[in-house]
């Protein structure tokens, strides 16, 4: 093989993504609020780019893009191929944007001073009305730490103690991690009164470096049942994991009665005491997609678009433009910036003629499962609605990605109606979500003295006509947070205390 440099010409084919194509994937895999901040920003850098506001709390049906031949996809749904040279009739094309599309321009009135100043005075009422700044663990034992009367070198040990916490409230790691590497003995006893001052704030159980030490700062002497709760803290916490009262009946020659009573207490004890002062923001939904039933009992997806504005391209410019007022500068200027503005709005068409469109054909899939509920839902892949509306499964990707739907039954992702199944022994299709139904239905009606091991809620589950692996049964089991068998079992029912079979799977003593 011989190797040389040189210059060579050779005919390619080549596929690029035009821009307008990556433009109408970016703004389809948007949710409506993230649509909204990109209308935003796009009138902040276009001037040519106006918005005209909806009626308020309308619903505007989705348009229908009119084509020649209605069954064939469009080219925004297609992957598009383009090559690189300029098309030199596009901007001749731009200036008659009037008459093919005389929705694109602004002929309407400007906003009066008092509709501004509305405006104005309604934005700051709703800054007005923001919540106030949430306070931290770190703020509330800062607070009590200054109220304190304690040496300044054991308040400045304690304070760095209340900084290291994490958001569950535990010191992670070691005391001498929070010292200077040269810190002598005299130190390492003032961090340790520091440390027991911490452990003294509210709540309870704050400064902990472990759970058990977290459960035994929570207890008293003068509480119920404290040396029964202190034991099972101290040296049993493995064994209550597990539900082995047996084996701490035989420790501890506590009854079985009595374990379960002392247990009961140790569930009141809180093992996250700092996860109160946790900022729990619930996330703000809107749903993309709303559905309407027909009179024949069918229903129709449309789109809520009652927050979007109305995009129109100015027609100040396009006049300058026509009476030619624009420099050749201004001229490219606003050639560019026109064709920027088309594109969005027609982008966002296409967004809302594409979603209504995998969402009807979702919709009509999983009828049984609006009318009927989660038990009815049937299995679905992307690759059937791709299929069924015309476009690429990547695209039913995008249009389904962070959707909400608001249906009679509730608000649900877009996503939670894609679920994978199996064949009954009628061979009917069944989804998971269903087999995950029944499983706790069997799981709720078995006898806790003597819980079904996975094996036996297979066997169990082949009674109704479903087939499943025991695997399968642990993996749904586990994320269901469904306790093994030992664990399920209730032993204050049983005389006999030998150890029953288990299953693999842990759960926590006291609920996360």
């Amino acid at each position: 093989m011989r190797l040389s440099f040189g210059l060579e010409q050779k005919l390619v084919q080549k596929q690029v993504l035009a821009p307008k194509m990556i433009q109408s994937m970016e703004i389809l895999q948007l949710p409506i609020q993230a649509l909204q901040e990109r209308i935003e920003q796009e009138l902040n850098e276009n001037p040519l780019l106006e918005s005209q506001e909806r009626e308020a709390d309308s619903f505007d049906e989705p348009a229908e893009v009119e084509r020649e031949n209605p069954d064939a996809p469009s080219e925004l749904e297609k992957e598009m191929v383009v090559d690189e040279k300029k098309n030199e009739e596009d901007f001749e094309r731009l200036l008659e944007l009037d008459q093919e599309c005389p929705d694109y321009f602004d002929d309407g009135p400007r906003k009066s001073s008092n509709r501004m100043e509305e405006l104005i005075n309604r934005k700051h009422d709703a800054m007005a009305n923001l919540e106030a700044k949430h306070s931290t663990l770190q703020d509330h034992l800062e607070v009590q730490l200054a109220e304190l009367d304690i040496p300044d070198d054991i308040r400045e040990i304690a304070e760095r103690i209340v900084t290291s916490l994490d958001t569950n409230g535990y010191l992670k790691g070691n005391l001498n991690d929070i010292l200077p590497a040269d810190a002598d003995q005299e130190t390492l006893q003032k961090a340790a009164l520091a440390l027991q001052v911490v452990q003294a704030l509210d709540p309870p159980g704050v400064g902990a470096r472990d759970l058990r030490e977290c459960l035994l700062l929570q207890i008293s002497p003068d509480m119920p049942m404290y040396e029964e709760v202190h034991t099972l803290i101290s040296s049993h916490l493995e064994d209550l994991r597990d539900n082995r009262l047996p084996q701490i009946k035989k420790k501890t020659g506590y009854s079985i009665p009595q374990i379960q009573e002392a247990w009961d207490h140790l569930r009141s004890l809180n093992p996250k005491p700092g996860a109160i002062f946790a900022e729990s923001v619930a996330p703000v939904v809107t749903p993309d997609v709303f559905l309407e039933r027909n009179d024949d009992g069918s229903y129709r997806a449309y789109l809520e678009e009652g927050r979007t504005p109305s995009l129109r391209i100015s027609n100040y410019y396009r006049q300058r433009l026509i009476n030619g007022d624009a420099t050749p500068e201004e001229r490219e200027f606003i050639k560019r910036k026109v064709n920027a503005a088309q594109w969005l709005i027609e982008s966002i068409e296409q967004r809302r003629s594409t979603l209504t469109k995998v969402a009807q054909a979702i919709v009509d899939h999983q009828t049984k499962f609006i009318d009927e509920g989660p038990e009815s839902l049937e299995p679905l892949k992307m690759q059937q609605i791709a299929d069924k509306v015309g476009v690429h499964v990547t695209t039913v990707s995008r249009a389904v990605d962070d959707k909400w739907i608001q249906t009679p039954r509730g608000l649900f992702p877009l996503k939670r109606f894609f679920v994978g199944g199996t064949k009954s022994d009628d061979g009917e299709d069944v989804a998971w979500d269903a087999i995950r139904i029944k499983l706790q239905e069997v799981v709720d009606g078995e006898d806790k003295t003597k819980p079904y091991s996975d094996d036996e809620l297979v066997k169990q589950l082949k009674k109704h006509g479903l087939n499943v692996a025991r695997r399968t049964i642990t993996k749904y089991r586990r994320k269901m947070d469904i306790p093994s068998s030992r664990q399920r079992r209730d032993w204050t029912k049983i005389e006999d205390d030998e150890p029953a079979s288990d299953d693999s799977g842990n759960s926590a003593v006291i609920g996360s």
